[in-house]
C-alpha cells in the first residue's frame, strides 16, 4: 500500500496528450504547483483542464496557457488572467464556464458514481442553452452532467504513504471532491509522513482515492491580489 512515487515528473509521465485532468485549488490557494510545472516541462498538449480558475499570467494554470498546453478550460471564474483573456477571445482557447455551485456539484457528483443533477442554477440565462429544462413543484430545473476526469492533481498540506490526505484551512477548497473525481488521482503533499502519523479525525481524503503521493518542493505560495489600507484611514 505505499503509493509514493518519487516526485512530480515521474507522476507526469504517463500523462498523454489530451487528457482530461481536474486540478485543485482556488485563487492561488491549494494549487498543485510542482505538477502544473512538471506538466510544463513535459511539453503534454491538448489538455481539457478543469479548474476552479485559470491562475494568473505566469503562475499556477496560467504558465501552462502560455505554452499553449490547453485546449479547453472548465471553469467558474477566469478574470485573473490576461493569457487566458487573449487566447479565449482570438478563439484559441475553448471554455466552458460554470455556475461556481453547479461546478462544485458536478464533480462531487462524478466522485459519487451520480451521472447527472437537476439545478435551479443558470434556468433562463445562458447557462441553460442546450440543456434539458424540467419543472418540480412548480420550479424549473437545469440537468446537468457530472464532471469526472482522467487525471486528478491535488494539493495537500499532508499526508501519508498510503495515501490519506490532511489539507490547510482554505487550502482545502475544490481539492477533496476533485480527488474522487478522476481514474488516477495524484496527491503532492508539503509534508510526507509515515502511517500512523495522521490524526485520523483531521483526515479529509481517505487513501482508497489517492494513486501516487509525493512530498512536494519549493512552494512559493504566493498571494494573487493585495490590498493596502493606507495609514491611519480607511482601507483603499
Amino acid at each position: 500500500m505505499n503509493k509514493v512515487i518519487s516526485g512530480a515528473r515521474e507522476a507526469v509521465e504517463r500523462i498523454p496528450d489530451g487528457a482530461v485532468i481536474l486540478m485543485g485549488g482556488f485563487g492561488l490557494c491549494g494549487i498543485p504547483e510542482n505538477l502544473i510545472a512538471a506538466l510544463k516541462e513535459k511539453g503534454t498538449r491538448d489538455l481539457i483542464v478543469v479548474s476552479n480558475n485559470a491562475g494568473v499570467d505566469d503562475f499556477g494554470i496560467g504558465i501552462l496557457l502560455q505554452t499553449r498546453q490547453v485546449k479547453k478550460m472548465i471553469s467558474t471564474y477566469v478574470g485573473e488572467n490576461d493569457t487566458f483573456e487573449r487566447q479565449f477571445i482570438r478563439g484559441e482557447l475553448e471554455v466552458e464556464l460554470v455556475p461556481q455551485g453547479t461546478f462544485a456539484e458536478r464533480i462531487r457528483a462524478g466522485g459519487a458514481g451520480i451521472p447527472a443533477f437537476y439545478t435551479p442554477t443558470g434556468v433562463g440565462t445562458p447557462v441553460a442553452e442546450g440543456k434539458e429544462v424540467r419543472e418540480f413543484d412548480g420550479r424549473k430545473y437545469l440537468l446537468e452532467r457530472a464532471i469526472r476526469g482522467d487525471f486528478a492533481f491535488v494539493k495537500a498540506w499532508k499526508g501519508d504513504r498510503t495515501g490519506n490526505l490532511i489539507y490547510r484551512k482554505t487550502a482545502r477548497n475544490f481539492n477533496p471532491m476533485i480527488a474522487t473525481a478522476a481514474d488516477f488521482t495524484i496527491a503532492e503533499v508539503e509534508h510526507l509522513v509515515e502511517p500512523g502519523g495522521l490524526d485520523p479525525d483531521t483526515v479529509a481524503t481517505p487513501g482508497i482515492y489517492v494513486d501516487a503521493i509525493f512530498q512536494g518542493t519549493n512552494y512559493e505560495k504566493r498571494i494573487e491580489q493585495r490590498t493596502y489600507r493606507p495609514k491611519g484611514g480607511p482601507r483603499a
